[in-house]
């Protein structure tokens, strides 16, 4: 546990001597990536120590263009959290716009648009998941710039605890299922491309040029 365990004690010492230097997204071959996720004692909700991991992995995050969602051991830290990014959330809606008028991402006024916050799951895990599955295409902001296709069920629902230590329960489809599977995974050590199928290497460019023909 967060308090309990000497490991993470240790641990704790040392992310706090390193966090003062830069946060920054560890890359495929980081053990803490190959690791067990420690839960979070109950007794550290809302404490100093959990709130600054909680404000770096935003901050890790949010810098990336690209990101939808962090894990904790993506930034060193082996507890079981992620974040899923307010641009998750916008992008299902406009993924659902889409579906319902047909028309372009930029064709969305903004009135239309619902400004999302980031979402934090805290000891999370997937209650139920749906017999469908599908071969949805997939990166890691832990194995840049690798992209492939991976088997997730298109329905998740996954019980945590909010950053105040509340209970709660969400379900999603689509990209944020996707996104529950992805995360959940880094929490058990598991990367995309252990299942993933057709893996191949796209650049940075290559990928915004894609993202941008998808939404004409």
């Amino acid at each position: 546990m967060f308090q309990s365990s000497q490991k993470l004690y240790i641990f704790r010492a040392k992310y706090a001597i390193l966090a003062s230097i830069m946060i920054t997204i560890v890359q495929k071959d980081a053990p803490v990536l190959r690791a067990q996720a420690e839960p979070v004692n109950p007794k550290d909700f809302g404490s100093p120590q959990l709130k600054k991991i909680l404000a770096d992995m935003q901050e890790a995050l949010e810098k990336e263009e690209d990101g939808v969602a962090i894990a904790a051991p993506q930034i060193g830290v082996p507890l079981r959290i992620f974040i899923v990014s307010h641009r998750a959330f916008e992008f299902a809606d406009e993924e659902a716009m889409r579906g319902d008028e047909g028309v372009p991402a930029e064709n969305i006024s903004d009135d239309k648009k619902v400004r999302h916050a980031d979402m934090v799951f805290i000891n999370p895990v997937i209650t139920k998941l749906s017999r469908k599955k599908k071969w949805v295409p997939e990166g890691c902001l832990s194995v840049r710039w690798l992209y492939g296709e991976v088997s997730r069920a298109d329905k998740a629902t996954v019980r945590a605890y909010d950053e105040n230590g509340k209970p709660f329960i969400r379900g999603g489809s689509g990209l944020l299922a996707q996104i529950f599977q992805h995360e959940t995974d880094h929490l058990n050590g598991v990367l995309f491309i252990d299942t993933a199928r057709d893996v191949e290497r796209i650049t940075a460019e290559e990928q915004k040029n894609r993202r941008e023909e998808a939404t004409k």
